[in-house]
């Protein structure tokens, strides 16, 4: 996925009258916009290059967009929009922990959702890397079984290279860069989704649960009521 302009935007809704206006809306502040009614036409792109953005709304016709949300974090950790007429903190709730970046509940103003992709595209895409302070390192880490490539963003186990998505990478990162260190959640927050991020911070958990996953040898701590630790060696 390459970031440039116009930003991609997939616009999941089965009100074809609102999807033709946020497409309108979306459109004339420059993003390239395609559109999807039912939950199986999301699950027919999901292997392809994904968007910048989704904006899903969770009550459709054929599948929810709970389950789409988790399809689509399976393969990517691109943002996504929550959009919803069941204006119910449970629906918020579930989205964010299941790892949505925003919620907006219908009805709302076509220009207010405009603002809240701009703010978070540029939050996700324009945002100037965390300044993390650690000493130099070599272009190969070893973690464990693992050998990690901050150049190449890669990570190995023996000659197998381990699929990663970016923010799974980054956190792997961030751990390595403070090694030994007790890492609170909202610490780990700021450094990977950014300042302003307004999730919870159980997208945190997640991620560490998707990178246990991945590499179950990865000497990764949980610092109970608190965060996590990466082992020193």
């Amino acid at each position: 996925m390459s970031v440039g302009t116009p930003y991609q935007v997939y616009l999941v809704d089965d009100e074809i009258t609102l999807l033709e206006l946020l497409k309108s809306y979306l459109e004339n502040a420059g993003y390239d916009v395609r559109t999807f009614q039912t939950g199986e036409e999301v699950l027919q792109v999901l292997d392809d290059q994904p968007p910048h953005l989704w904006i899903l709304d969770i009550m459709l016709p054929d599948i929810d967009g709970y389950e789409l949300l988790r399809q689509i974090r399976s393969k990517s950790d691109v943002p996504i929009i929550f959009i919803s007429a069941r204006d119910q903190d449970i629906d918020k709730v579930i989205g964010l922990e299941l790892g949505s970046d925003d919620y907006l509940a219908k009805p709302f103003l076509p220009r207010e959702l405009v603002i809240r992709v701009q703010k978070l595209l540029q939050r996700t895409y324009e945002r100037k890397p965390v300044s993390l302070p650690a000493p130099p390192y070599q272009d190969w880490t070893v973690v464990g079984p693992y050998r990690v490539s901050e150049k190449g963003r890669l990570v190995k186990e023996d000659d197998r290279t381990i699929e990663l998505t970016t923010k799974e990478f980054d956190l792997i990162l961030y751990l390595i860069k403070n090694r030994g260190q007790a890492l609170h959640r909202e610490q780990i927050l700021a450094a990977i989704w950014g300042e302003d991020y307004i999730g919870s911070d159980r997208a945190v958990d997640d991620l560490v649960k998707r990178i246990r996953k991945k590499l179950p040898k990865f000497p990764l701590e949980t610092v109970y009521g608190f965060g996590y630790r990466l082992t020193a060696p």
